[in-house]
């Protein structure tokens, strides 16, 4: 028989309209569940506990009385430690911020509320989400090994089953690489899909809300109750949001799919990771996709265009925090906000011009080749042990670095990404494939996503080991 936290949302929901089960008793293995996982994952920082089983029963009483609010009804979600909540504190993973209270929701933690959810907790992220400091989280696949980047308490309580679906955030591949070493699938929306308002900054041209989740299916659904648009945020951009189930199922047949070798497949990329991408590349061609080769140039610009715009951004957003409570900051991340405030205006400037050719060259190439998505490795190579962290390869690269390589292009450029797990290591670590689309085509990478995921059994696995 089936745990019930090993249930997808679509799942889980299901049974839940259906009367075969109840919140309350998803919240409750959910919280059993956790308490079992987190002396060795820590993925939360805050457990909602007692307010998670009254929100449950609530939503009980609601179903029991013909009130349906959708597919989240009921279900268990983790959000990131940036989003702002009411009820509980929001402290970016810094102590400098500890104990801070908002008063007020997130405008994804309102959506959430309204569909129905059940917050069971706020997940670990990076001080400031950064990405430079070393937070407690650890990967359920290893516990010695690394869980990605600043929602990687996000993406190990999906692992963990410690949760039925999760928000993270994605300034540089943070949705998309604690996803892909975590083996869950993690969406980063185009910019401007999904309102980050009350949602700590850390690069305001950069950042993204975003949903990671166990299947694809499930993260169309979360991304249907976060979608739209909100004037509270202006990055926000009034576009319709779709019904993201339509079409799903339709599989691969049609779909133009462009591969760029020179950069996504170049030396930083493991023979584990190559494999894997090329058989996805291979079994999309024989299902019906067309797979096209180009060739983007500009690509190796995109991580100094993207850092300088981060570093200025962060530091202009952070300068009072910096300023006032330094002292109480991680020595990496006051550094890197110190680097920052040396960014000359001209730097900054120069980068914002850039980007700007670079959305425009990424823009033609799609429309040149008529494409429907990119197809790339998520990243390099599977998870690497901790203590290998900051320690270059043979080639001579951090593997951070290298992460952030594959990853920053979708930010640059505001395109949607979308990364699915897609195979495993020799010594049993998940690894991902990135699928980037068209701006506010998340439709087709899920419709692309979901006929890959439906030929494989990558997320029935689950790490060994944890209850």
């Amino acid at each position: 028989m089936t745990d019930l936290v090993d249930l997808t949302i679509a799942d889980a929901g299901g049974r839940l309209r259906r009367g075969e089960i109840s919140s309350a008793e998803l919240t409750e293995e959910t919280l059993s569940r956790i308490a079992a996982t987190e002396d060795r994952i820590h993925a939360y920082v805050h457990i909602y506990g007692d307010e998670a089983r009254a929100a449950a029963t609530e939503r009980d009483r609601e179903r029991a009385s013909g009130h349906w609010r959708g597919p989240l009804h009921g279900i268990p979600v983790a959000i990131k430690d940036l989003l702002a909540t009411a009820d509980a504190p929001t402290e970016a993973g810094s102590a400098a911020l500890k104990g801070t209270r908002t008063g007020y929701d997130a405008a994804v933690v309102e959506r959430l509320r309204a569909a129905g959810a059940v917050i069971v907790g706020k997940t670990v992220t990076h001080e400031l989400a950064y990405g430079v400091n070393t937070p407690p989280t650890r990967n359920p696949w290893g516990s010695d090994h690394y869980p990605g980047g600043s929602s990687a308490g996000s993406g190990a309580a999906l692992a963990a089953r410690s949760a039925f679906g999760a928000i993270g955030t994605d300034t540089g591949g943070s949705i998309r690489e604690p996803a892909s070493l975590n083996g869950v699938v993690g969406l980063k929306p185009t910019f401007g899909r999904v309102s980050r308002h009350g949602v700590f900054p850390l690069s305001s041209s950069l950042d993204h809300v975003g949903p990671m989740t166990r299947s694809v299916q499930d993260c169309a659904l979360l991304l249907g109750a976060i979608a739209g648009y909100d004037p509270r945020d202006g990055g926000s951009i009034d576009e319709p949001v779709p019904d993201y189930m339509r079409g799903i199922g339709a599989g691969f047949q049609g779909l133009r799919i462009g591969v760029e070798r020179d950069y996504f497949f170049g030396k930083s990329v493991t023979e584990p990771v190559r494999a894997a991408v090329e058989a996805v590349i291979g079994e999309l061609a024989e299902a019906g996709a067309e797979v096209i080769d180009v060739c983007i140039p500009e690509l190796p610009a995109m991580s100094p265009v993207g850092l300088t715009i981060l570093l200025a951004e962060a530091s202009a957003a952070h300068h009072s925090l910096l300023t006032e409570r330094g002292g109480k900051l991680d020595q990496q991340t006051r550094i890197m906000l110190e680097l920052g405030e040396l960014v000359p205006g001209t730097h900054y400037v120069n980068a914002v011009r850039a980007r700007s050719m670079l959305k425009e060259i990424a823009r033609r190439t799609f429309q040149a080749h008529g494409l429907d998505m990119l197809l790339s490795p998520t990243l390099p190579s599977p998870t690497v042990a901790m203590d290998a962290l900051g320690v270059p390869d043979e080639n001579g690269e951090d593997p951070l670095t290298t992460a952030i390589n594959l990853a920053f292009p979708a930010n640059v450029t505001g395109l949607p990404a979308l990364t699915i797990p897609c195979g495993f290591s020799p010594d049993g670590f998940p690894i991902g494939v990135q699928l980037t689309g068209r701006p506010f085509d998340e439709g087709t990478l899920f419709r692309a996503a979901l006929a890959y995921e439906r030929n494989h059994d990558w997320i029935d696995r689950s790490p060994a080991g944890l209850t």
